[in-house]
């Protein structure tokens, strides 16, 4: 171009932007009463804290499942990270039983969804639990590389987590690891 002008063919032609795929961070986070032991809930409310000032400094998507009482229950669904987050996490309490095979299946499906939606999208899985469920056969096949943090604490640990990552398929880290 020649002070805003078009000289050749090329100069006119429309051209998309390119711009990298959004990340979405998909978090399931386990508050049930058993978190409570040994301030595990409380060492995860720290991580979860680091995690959200990082998604907000790096643009991404957060959507945010908590498997506590009788069903999992909704936070976020697919926004960007705000400090609305910060307030969430400093009310969020530790109660009732785990429903986190329901928290799985819910996840796997919205995700499913979002991909068709958002084929480009990267999609990333944070599960942060104890591993105390209930006895499971099967479990849902998640879609995209995810990582197991397990806050189990105290003197006698089941190491159910460490199963339960496997089974999903994904990373397994303990929370003192990190």
């Amino acid at each position: 171009m020649l002070n805003g002008r078009p000289r050749q063919r090329d100069d006119v032609l429309f051209h998309l932007r390119t711009r990298s795929p959004h990340e979405l961070w998909l978090v399931i986070v386990d508050a049930s009463a058993s978190t409570r032991r040994h301030l595990a809930l409380s060492d995860a409310k720290g991580l979860l804290a680091q995690l959200f000032d990082d998604a907000y400094r790096q643009r991404v998507r957060l959507a945010l499942l908590t498997a506590s009482g009788h069903a999992p229950k909704w936070q976020v669904q697919g926004l960007k990270a705000s400090a609305g987050l910060r307030d969430w996490l400093d009310g969020l309490g530790a109660g009732g039983g785990t429903p986190m095979l329901a928290a799985l299946g819910e996840a796997g499906r919205w995700l499913a969804a979002r991909q068709k939606r958002f084929p480009a999208e990267q999609q990333r899985l944070l599960l942060v639990t104890d591993g105390r469920v209930k006895e499971w056969s099967t479990l849902p096949a998640l879609e995209c590389p995810g990582l197991l943090i397990d806050i189990e604490r105290g003197p006698i640990r089941l190491g159910r987590a460490k199963v339960l990552a496997d089974q999903l398929q994904t990373h397994y880290q303990h929370i003192d690891d990190l």
